[in-house]
């Protein structure tokens, strides 16, 4: 099966206005300017309206302004915020400012400062979404918005005790002390800007905050929904690939969750080209691939059970199935709730990385 990728990859200008050579002095990779307009977009609109709001509030400002943040751009934020965690953006010597997006720019998106990296450089990606990973699927049944709904309580009401005992469990003194320091510094401002304005602090901090955990849990939920009961430490078997989609095109082809997990370091812009390289692994090892959606299109089908629309979506690249109907069992049996004990995996995780 021949598949034509359309998604971003790197296309070099010949010629950058002053304005992006001042900014490509500063940062590490010129393939990352996009986040530097990104930026600017955010401080430009989002920030000064967000400070108007303490100062005179109006809800007739405050809704689109809500709307803009948390549908327009709440999901190009939390994509730059996961690459320039994997990535830093800026070069070594102007490090100090690596804390503008998470310290600065990511708390106007319900981001609370060292939590994101923390949670998702230091646990994540190493425990692979084994049942060590605080934010482990396995142990629920995958197309049922019942275990969704336990699953994204339990993240958002206990998450960051979790994450805490996480790393006093594993002696990582410093990311517990940047954890506790980045969520009790969150909520701290939240108590002190509610006393000044409650209505403009619960619009710019307090309602981000639940979307962007929604958004991140519902998101990481439809990663690491379809997995394969033999082989679930399998990067390619407990993680998905979304190609050809608008998501892509927005949020820097975050659809590329397999390969990301095989190579966390990647750049962006090289995921397309690493996928169709490495298609033979994909399909020696039948990897979920879907065509045209993203990830919380894929969590809202699963929680309507609409597999029909997955499976019109579905990228059969071993040509394996002969009708939908096919194409849907399968998806069903990758969803199965696996009744796995902590011992099993904690002992021995087999990551298949791509050479």
């Amino acid at each position: 099966m021949n598949l034509i990728i359309k998604d971003p990859t790197f296309i070099p200008k010949a010629n950058y206005s002053r304005f992006e050579k001042v900014f490509l002095a500063l940062i590490r990779d010129e393939r990352d300017l996009p986040f530097i307009w990104l930026c600017m977009r955010i401080l430009t609109f989002s920030v000064p309206v967000a400070v108007y709001l303490f100062i005179d509030f109006r809800w007739w400002i405050a809704v689109p302004y809500l709307l803009m943040n948390t549908v327009i751009l709440l999901g190009p934020l939390i994509l730059m915020l996961h690459n320039t965690s994997h990535r830093t953006l800026f070069k070594k010597k102007y490090h100090w400012m690596n804390q503008i997006i998470p310290w600065f720019i990511a708390p106007f998106f319900g981001q609370t400062p060292e939590t994101y990296y923390s949670h998702h450089i230091m646990m994540h990606h190493p425990e692979n979404n084994a049942i060590s990973d605080l934010s482990c699927t396995m142990n629920f049944q995958r197309d049922r918005f019942s275990d969704f709904l336990k699953y994204f309580t339990s993240f958002f009401f206990v998450g960051i005790v979790d994450l805490s005992y996480y790393f006093w469990r594993k002696k990582r003194w410093h990311f517990l002390r940047k954890v506790l320091l980045g969520e009790l510094s969150y909520f701290l401002l939240c108590a002190f800007l509610w006393r000044f304005n409650s209505s403009a602090t619960f619009v710019v901090f307090v309602l981000p905050f639940v979307i962007a955990r929604l958004a991140m849990m519902s998101g990481n939920w439809a990663q690491h929904a379809f997995i394969d009961a033999e082989a679930p430490d399998n990067c390619f078997r407990n993680s998905i690939t979304c190609i050809n989609s608008r998501y892509n095109r927005i949020c820097f082809n975050d659809g590329y969750h397999i390969g990301h997990h095989l190579r966390p370091s990647i750049h962006w812009t090289e995921m397309p080209v690493e996928f169709q390289k490495n298609i033979e692994k994909y399909k020696e090892n039948n990897a979920v691939i879907f065509q045209g959606l993203d990830f919380f299109a894929i969590w809202y089908f699963l929680m309507i059970k609409d597999y029909q629309k997955l499976a019109q979506h579905y990228v059969d690249i071993r040509g394996q199935f002969q009708s939908q109907d096919a194409i849907m069992a399968f998806l069903r049996s990758r969803v199965a709730k696996l009744d796995v004990k902590r011992s099993t995996l904690n002992a021995n995780v087999v990551l298949n990385r791509v050479s």
